[in-house]
């Protein structure tokens, strides 16, 4: 899903831009190599059943699902206002050009799989074959969804929808058969009762923000009329 939604977001960029992103993740993962083959299947294994590991990267993956987000809600803003302000443009800019981090350690994955999968083969000419690959593949799949999903609207809900799922995932993932919070038996109504009041209060703030921004636009369309 993070390479999908990876190529989901080039379909937005232009076709050097494509080159280039296709070029760094290939770069990087040739120059992972010597990382990749000092590993084993045990340490790998450990890594996974490691708590404190797992939580760093559901850090990793929280990052990339709020940048991604942000920049659909940004670029739907910027295509929808008559009037978008400098600093949306070069925050939709920012996290239109952001790769997002987890990536790296899906392709850090994906070598030691290939690795460890074709035993007797040198090392770089697995990374280098891999990296062969990640170069076609990124462009390939990204035309693919490009043709699948012609319309930009289209394409931009989908990776608002993607990261969603992601991040639930993220959420919801367990270690070792607990979960990163740990669950309680009684019910606390006074903190309840503050987190509704909080949820009220922005849901009042929201409302009046939006009337507020309502009558200005209506202001001003009659003042254009007049």
């Amino acid at each position: 899903m993070v390479i999908v939604t990876f190529a989901l977001k080039q379909t937005f960029h232009r076709l050097w831009e494509l080159a280039a992103a296709s070029l760094l993740l290939a770069g990087s993962t040739v120059a992972m190599c010597p990382w990749a083959i000092e590993q084993s299947k045990a340490a790998i294994a450990l890594w996974l059943s490691d708590g404190s590991i797992l939580l760093d990267i559901a850090v990793l993956m929280s990052i990339d699902v709020a940048a991604a987000l942000l920049y659909c809600i940004v670029q739907v803003e910027i295509d929808t206002s008559a009037h978008v302000s400098r600093l949306k443009r070069s925050v939709a800019s920012a996290l239109r050009y952001f790769p997002g981090l987890l990536i790296f350690p899906v392709l850090f994955g994906l070598l030691t799989m290939s690795i460890f999968a074709l035993p007797g083969t040198d090392f770089g000419t697995v990374a280098w074959a891999l990296g062969a690959v990640v170069l076609l593949l990124i462009p390939l799949l990204t035309f693919a969804l490009k043709w699948l999903l012609p319309e930009r609207e289209i394409r931009l809900e989908m990776l608002f929808l993607a990261n969603v799922l992601i991040g639930l995932l993220g959420i919801i993932a367990t270690v070792n058969g607990r979960t990163a919070v740990s669950g309680i038996n009684n019910f606390e109504l006074i903190p309840l009762l503050v987190v509704l009041a909080l949820v009220l209060l922005g849901v009042v703030l929201g409302l009046a923000y939006c009337s507020f921004r309502l009558r200005k636009t209506i202001a001003k369309l009659s003042a254009d009329k007049l």
